[in-house]
């Protein structure tokens, strides 16, 4: 037993008390009151954490805790507290909300002091009642995972819970998710969900609900706002900036997370944001080339071929790289080549093997603004030679999501080509817009 849990058996502390501490370091006294959360499970076991009254945690060394006193025991683990579910209003439209798991279905159990990884999406919405005043909210979980576990098995699960509630008469949808692997989860329902007329937005946030700085309200109020508007696509929605100004729609296959942390994370790449969200309520759209609402019913393709790899080209990799996706049956890879598409000469021969093999090969540039463009030097003529299929200005993860789908369909190399540059979702720009580095 650390000493942490002993020192909390001996004083008769529980996770979710009310504490006031009273800590003495080098002759100084500090107190504090909070709730005691769970000991941190890697840390020594020397520290007792508090969550304060403003939200944030703070750890203490218990062999500096000259008293503790509590203030109120915790509540009983499982008693659960929910308010009424909001009545339907007529005027307002209908946006259901998806849960499936991430930091944006984080929050603290004030009763019992734990910080939840997920919680039901019924929950999510009556955390936010502001979403109550813009629409009639359906909430449903539809799993709960963190995003790096997201499968592609999963994408189809999504895909047809939101063809089923659009056509079962909900104006919008929104979708709690991870923002790790969120971009994928987009690209997957862009290209799934055929006939689209009516909003589908993923959301998520950096910092959990418990935390001062969290991004999560403003989030789920922008996105689902932007799930009632005249617009029919598949889109991101995050913070646009480090404070709580506006929120950003991005096209689904145009997003990436930019950033580990900050709230504006999310950056259209090659494109502009579709949209201007406000929380007040207001939408500007910033382009006029988005797809608007239509009355038409949204149907599913959730052919997917999943044995399709996504490869980093990098100083030194060899070609048994290449030649292990062959030798495994993949059907498909992409390679996220250096500067306009490049791989080291070495590997075009694994490359060139692999094509004649029946095997997929896409290239895409890890700066990931520009295009690929083959054909200015050698290399990347002899690539095209190869049978590599250059892809434009898509986004790695976009093209990788892309050829899983385009395999699922066809495994006539001409017929993958031509897909692979036939423009789906906005996947691929027309040309290369000056204003969209770094925006």
């Amino acid at each position: 037993m650390r000493k942490v849990e002993r020192f909390m058996r001996e004083r008769n502390l529980e996770v979710g008390d009310y504490v006031r501490i009273i800590e003495k370091e080098n002759g100084n006294v500090s107190v504090y009151e909070g709730i005691v959360m769970n000991p941190y499970e890697l840390s020594s076991g020397e520290t007792l954490t508090l969550k304060l009254d403003n939200g944030y945690n703070i750890g203490i060394l218990v062999d500096q805790i000259a008293s503790v006193e509590i203030l109120k025991k915790a509540a009983p683990r499982g008693e659960v507290e929910f308010e009424e579910v909001f009545p339907k209003r007529p005027n307002l439209p209908n946006v259901a909300i998806i849960g499936t798991g991430g930091t944006i279905a984080s929050r603290i159990d004030y009763k019992t002091g734990a910080v939840h990884a997920a919680f039901t999406a019924e929950e999510l919405a009556k955390a936010v009642p502001e979403i109550f005043d813009i629409a009639n909210v359906t909430p449903k979980l539809l799993f709960n995972i963190m995003s790096e576990d997201m499968r592609p098995e999963y994408w189809a699960r999504i895909a047809h819970e939101v063809a089923k509630m659009l056509n079962g008469g909900e104006d919008g949808v929104v979708i709690a998710h991870g923002t790790d692997t969120m971009a994928y989860t987009a690209s997957a329902l862009a290209f799934m969900l055929r006939d689209l007329g009516k909003p589908v937005i993923l959301v998520g946030s950096q910092r959990s609900s418990d935390r001062p700085s969290s991004d999560a309200a403003m989030n789920l109020i922008c996105s689902v706002k932007m799930a009632t508007a005249d617009f029919g696509e598949v889109a991101i929605v995050m913070h646009g900036e480090t404070g709580d100004t506006y929120c950003l729609a991005h096209r689904g296959t145009k997003a990436r997370k930019m950033h580990t942390s900050r709230r504006d994370a999310f950056r259209s790449i090659n494109d502009v944001p579709i949209a201007r969200i406000w929380p007040k309520g207001e939408i500007e759209f910033l382009r006029d080339d988005y797809r608007r609402r239509t009355g038409d019913e949204v149907w599913v393709d959730d052919k997917m071929e999943e044995r399709v790899a996504l490869v980093k080209a990098f100083p030194g990799i060899q070609p048994e790289v290449i030649d292990f996706f062959v030798d495994n049956g993949y059907r498909g890879l992409v390679i996220e080549g250096t500067g306009l598409g490049h791989v080291p000469n070495y590997l075009i021969d694994s490359i060139k093997r692999a094509t004649e093999e029946g095997v997929a090969v896409c290239m895409t540039s890890q700066c990931l603004y520009g295009r690929v463009n083959l054909n200015v030097y050698s290399t990347g003529r002899r690539l095209l030679k190869a049978g590599v299929i250059p892809c434009e200005d898509m986004l790695p993860e976009t093209a990788y999501v892309k050829l899983m789908w385009v395999l699922g369909h066809t495994d006539d190399p001409e017929e993958v080509r031509g897909m692979m540059l036939t423009n789906y979702a906005g996947e691929i720009t027309p040309y290369t817009r000056f204003d969209t580095f770094l925006r």
